[in-house]
């Protein structure tokens, strides 16, 4: 057993996001930020990109993908993912800061375990992160 989750992000973000956040996530992407650019935060030898794999998933089957695209005066975003459970931490700051920038409320996303069928929703409600575990239909209800 694998101690993998499927992530899939798609989301606009606020045409006044920070060019700080765009700079990070694309750092999470995989894209090259240099020099002054870089976020701070970003130096630290420990910073993992979490949006950065292209081509055939691993495990959660279909590809694996990330890109952020620039629309009519905001930016999109659309990424899936295979992540380690050791990295939902860091996981959980990134969709926090796309929550608070997301450009409408709603679902943003969503995270499963790899062997699971039902994901946990990540939802903007106001700019704060929610998470909406999904349960199974009860079949004996009328």
């Amino acid at each position: 057993m694998s101690d993998l989750f499927a992530v899939d992000l798609a989301l606009d973000l606020s045409p006044t996001v920070p060019a700080a956040v765009l700079d990070r996530l694309r750092r999470h992407l995989g894209f090259d930020v240099g020099g002054d650019e870089r976020d701070a935060g970003d130096e630290t030898p420990d910073f993992v990109p979490l949006l950065d794999r292209r081509g055939p998933a691993a495990r959660i089957g279909g590809v694996l993908t990330g890109e952020l695209v620039q629309g009519n005066g905001h930016w999109s975003l659309t990424a899936r993912q295979e992540i380690h459970a050791e990295l939902l931490p860091d996981l959980d700051e990134l969709a926090e800061m796309l929550a608070r920038n997301a450009k409408v409320g709603g679902v943003i996303g969503q995270v499963r375990f790899h062997e699971e069928d039902i994901p946990e929703l990540l939802i903007n409600r106001s700019g704060a992160l929610v998470k909406l575990r999904l349960r199974e239909a009860d079949s004996t209800a009328s």
